[in-house]
């Protein structure tokens, strides 16, 4: 490995404040496009008058999105080892990086659809519901899963591309699978009344729609001299390295659920208006997310590029350019927050328990995007040079710290200390990937002229 990265060339690229923006802007307006299709959804089965279709559809989404999250290493493994091949001007690898993704990809959504009764039946006992509600999940669920093969493949499309540093296509991407899922959600879910079932049908065909779409775009730009021969696809080095990197992000993202799933079950315990009155203010956080997530994927994209053009320059300005949007518009959104909180908490709940409740831990909420920016900026550094390893062990000495935080602050503060230890988790990610970020550049960085 170090004779391979000595005899490489440097091939130096600029990093602008129009090159970070290019990237996250597109995203963040694309990662905006899926609240806004939940909340159709939700409007769709809750016309129909029966509360039962709602609860039902509520569920099935709920086990849905558990399950899917779950596959995101296939979008950010691919995002790092495409902008590395992108870096190096390596049009044949990045080929052999989208079909070993996409084949990947396929391969996980064809498993989910054969095993996906198993799995209905696992999340039907963990979830509890019965009767018509029950019904209405399984209806869903079981329509939904069919996209399986078809989501998978969108991840691996979108994490191609962002490699690129192609944020528009990116966009477009999710603007058309969102958009075709809301129209044909409200057509055949609320004026052809398939209720529940339309809504689940809408989705598999907007997943299928992105999919197809995203394999012209992709495909048309692939040179046929540079096609990656058999050998090199199924490389055993380059097999190995996709599996720890994917093993390491699964490892992360499992923890991460964790952790939030942890917050809502000891926030349960303080009542349903203070569980109300937290799933009102974790809406503050992904609002912060949003912003922060399109960052860290212009962090992946540079930092990714950088290593693969064995160009240190690249990589400091683009942490610094990605460092200060993301603490900017954290700052911004958290004066925000405290200026409008109490107003936009009316706008989220009529419950005038639950809006004194919110109100009372609204300055826990209103910072999390200050306190989690490092952590979202770290991880897209971190998933674009492909340092799986330290990620994934930082996340669990995270996690470690999280359950301390809770041991020591809720029994004697309650809801202040739930709230508190979450940004304490959020800090010790940002702050323990940080600390051993200088060091693994000076590694990776060795042997750059």
């Amino acid at each position: 490995m170090d004779v391979q990265q000595a005899s490489r060339r440097v091939l130096p690229f600029d990093v602008t404040h129009r090159l970070v923006l290019s990237i996250a802007i597109p995203m963040t307006l694309g990662f905006m496009t899926t609240p806004l299709l939940g909340l159709v959804d939700t409007a769709v089965v809750g016309h129909m008058g029966q509360p039962d279709a709602l609860a039902g559809l509520a569920i099935g989404a709920v086990l849905f999105d558990l399950l899917f999250a779950s596959f995101n290493f296939l979008r950010a493994s691919t995002t790092g080892l495409t902008a590395q091949a992108y870096g190096r001007h390596d049009l044949r690898e990045q080929q052999a990086v989208f079909w070993r993704a996409l084949i990947s990809a396929l391969g996980c959504g064809i498993l989910i659809v054969i095993i996906s009764p198993l799995l209905l039946w696992i999340g039907i006992k963990l979830m509890g519901p019965e009767g018509g509600i029950a019904d209405a999940t399984r209806t869903y669920f079981s329509i939904r899963m069919l996209s399986g093969p078809a989501a998978l493949a969108n991840y691996a499309l979108l994490g191609f591309v962002l490699g690129r540093g192609q944020g528009r296509i990116g966009l477009l991407l999710q603007t058309v699978i969102n958009g075709v899922n809301i129209v044909l959600a409200i057509l055949l879910g609320l004026y052809l009344g398939w209720g529940v079932a339309g809504v689940a049908w809408g989705t598999l065909i907007g997943e299928a729609s992105g999919m197809l779409l995203g394999l012209f775009i992709v495909l048309r730009g692939f040179a046929g001299e540079e096609r990656p021969a058999r050998a090199e696809l199924f490389s055993r080095a380059k097999l190995t390295q996709l599996f720890a990197l994917n093993r390491d992000i699964l490892i992360r993202t499992f923890v991460l659920i964790g952790a939030f799933t942890l917050m809502t079950r000891i926030g349960n315990s303080f009542g349903a208006v203070m569980l109300a009155a937290n799933a009102v203010l974790m809406n503050f956080f992904l609002l912060s997310g949003y912003y922060l997530d399109g960052l860290a994927n212009a962090a992946e994209q540079i930092t990714g590029r950088s290593i693969g053009a064995n160009y240190r320059p690249a990589f400091e300005r683009g942490l610094k350019l990605t460092a200060l949007w993301s603490f900017g518009l954290a700052l911004a959104a958290a004066i925000f927050f405290f200026a409008v909180g109490p107003a936009l908490i009316r706008l989220l709940t009529t419950s005038e328990e639950v809006r004194l409740a919110a109100e009372t831990y609204l300055p826990w909420a209103a910072i999390t995007g200050l306190t989690g920016a490092l952590a979202f900026l770290m991880d897209g550094v971190f998933i674009g040079a492909t340092w799986s390893r330290e990620m994934r062990n930082k996340m669990l000495l995270s996690f470690g710290g999280y359950l301390i935080a809770l041991a020591i602050l809720v029994p004697t503060l309650g809801n202040h200390g739930l709230w508190m230890a979450m940004n304490a988790f959020l800090l010790f990610r940002g702050i323990f990937l940080a600390m051993g970020l200088k060091k693994r550049a000076d590694q990776t960085f060795r042997f750059a002229q």
